[in-house]
């Protein structure tokens, strides 16, 4: 069964996904897509190597505090009301 996420980019990373979109004549959200499920298909399934990844992810420690945060104050939205 096929799951939607969103996925916000910084200017730089759109920007960057478009050019690479127009280069390839393709769609940036298929193209999106193609990348990350690539880059999941390619790495071993192992904790330290998904931590390694995670941990290459500038901000991303942040943003999950940030979202867990949101989460304990109860700003969220249930993913039945997407």
């Amino acid at each position: 069964m096929a799951q939607r996420i969103e996925l916000t980019l910084d200017d730089d990373a759109a920007a960057r996904l478009a050019a690479l979109a127009e280069r390839a004549h393709a769609d940036k959200d298929a193209l999106a897509l193609t990348l990350l499920s690539e880059t999941l298909d390619e790495l071993e399934q192992t904790s330290a190597d998904m931590t390694a990844v995670l941990d290459r992810i500038p901000g991303a420690a942040g943003r999950l505090q940030l979202g867990r945060e949101q989460a304990d104050r109860g700003e969220v939205i249930d993913l039945d009301d997407l």
